[in-house]
């Protein structure tokens, strides 16, 4: 979770960071704040990044002494994944900010490539997805192709073809997921370079 993340590298303790992760989101939802996310703003990372560090600087300081859960409406999140993430992360090379651009990410390119898989498994090809997911990274070498081929039954020639409408759909679906969260069609590019710098 990208905003568990961010507050982690803040040197927040995990279970305030947990505290800190749910109070963030109830305010939002309790005063609205997401209606204020509109695309002719910005884009959504960059706001959310922003409220978030809003957050911990005006908001957090008078809450301190609550008792978990006091005031706010628990909400589920999966913070023992977030924890996991964060422990995997080189802790001396990366800030707060890189640590949420770098998580934002991750999530994002998992949010797609789960929508991928589902697009496959309502069609019924749920093991070709399995199969050829690797692919989509391009670390695959070709001589592979024969094995996944026998895999599948499927011919080389069958494979590569395959393997190129998947790269083609998932660049599809990454564009629209993207651009859903910024103003201007002509930043999906940008963006895209950004997620990209964000995870090398």
């Amino acid at each position: 979770m990208p905003v568990y993340a961010f507050i982690r590298r803040k040197r927040y303790s995990p279970e305030e960071s947990e505290d800190l992760s749910q109070a963030f989101f109830a305010r939002m939802l309790e005063h609205g704040t997401l209606l204020e996310a509109r695309r002719e703003r910005g884009r959504f990372r960059s706001f959310l990044l922003a409220s978030v560090t809003h957050f911990l600087a005006n908001e957090w300081d008078r809450s301190q002494t609550r008792k978990r859960g006091g005031e706010y409406t628990t909400l589920s999140f999966d913070f023992q994944s977030g924890e996991e993430t964060y422990h995997r992360e080189p802790y001396h090379e990366l800030t707060p900010e890189a640590l949420f651009a770098q998580q934002w990410a991750t999530a994002l390119l998992a949010r797609v490539l789960g929508g991928l898989g589902d697009e496959y498994s309502k069609k019924g090809r749920s093991a070709q997805f399995e199969a050829l997911k690797a692919f989509l990274t391009g670390d695959q070498d070709r001589g592979e192709y024969r094995q996944v081929g026998e895999q599948l039954g499927m011919s080389d020639a069958a494979v590569r073809t395959a393997v190129h409408r998947l790269r083609h759909r998932y660049g599809e679906l990454l564009r629209q997921e993207i651009g859903a969260t910024v103003v201007h069609s002509e930043e999906v590019d940008d963006e895209i370079r950004f997620l990209l710098a964000a995870l090398s």
